[in-house]
């Protein structure tokens, strides 16, 4: 279960990109106080968790009520989870997160934990996408507690990273993100290639033989 746990949040982990986030944070954050931050980070990290228990929760029942195969979401999911990790190598922002004109909109906000912070900069289509298929996956109750116990761990993580904003932009700056974001994005595409294989197997189950 441990070894379980460690691969799904680390799938979580470079999907969720909390340290891609902190640049908008701050953008977002230029005349807060370091409390208003904190009340902030921690409303962001519990939508983020929210989010992801009721995904690992519903997503099977989802799949199955509109009557779409884990194997056809595995490989439409995957997809997607590879144009998010060809963005990331090239250190640009996803367009399936935020896009520019829902950032200056945010600007405008008097809060923007929830929205665009938690939704759509963390929880993402891929994301959600990811959770729904891991847990459409799962064999057994262990399984569906790992996936939730990585997303609580994904969640805890955020919230320490945007509480830490400021100190780790200043200490990595802009050239340093790039770098762990292209180094997430080689993971990450590993990981989609993985899903992806495993999807086309569960369509076509002659290829495994």
């Amino acid at each position: 279960m441990e070894l379980e746990i460690i691969k799904i949040f680390t799938a979580l982990l470079v999907l969720v990109n909390p340290l891609g986030a902190i640049p908008v944070f701050i953008s977002l954050t230029p005349n807060s106080s370091q409390a208003e931050r904190k009340a902030i980070a921690k409303t962001t990290a519990s939508t983020v968790a929210i989010v992801m228990i009721v995904f690992a929760l519903v997503g099977d029942a989802l799949l199955k009520f509109l009557g779409i195969s884990i194997g056809s979401f595995q490989v439409g999911g995957g997809m997607l989870l590879m144009l998010i990790a060809i963005s990331l190598m090239n250190a640009k922002s996803s367009p399936t997160k935020t896009t520019k004109q829902e950032r200056e909109e945010a600007e405008a906000k008097t809060n923007i934990a929830v929205v665009p912070m938690a939704i759509p900069l963390m929880m993402g289509p891929g994301t959600m996408s990811t959770v729904i298929i891991y847990a459409s996956a799962a064999k057994g109750w262990l399984q569906l507690l790992a996936l939730i116990i990585s997303g609580l761990l994904v969640a805890a993580a955020c919230y320490v990273t945007l509480v830490l904003a400021t100190p780790i932009g200043r200490i990595l700056g802009q050239t340093g993100i790039n770098i762990v974001n292209r180094v997430m994005g080689m993971i990450l595409a590993a990981l989609s290639v993985e899903i992806i294989v495993d999807g086309v197997y569960r369509l076509f189950p002659q290829l495994a033989r």
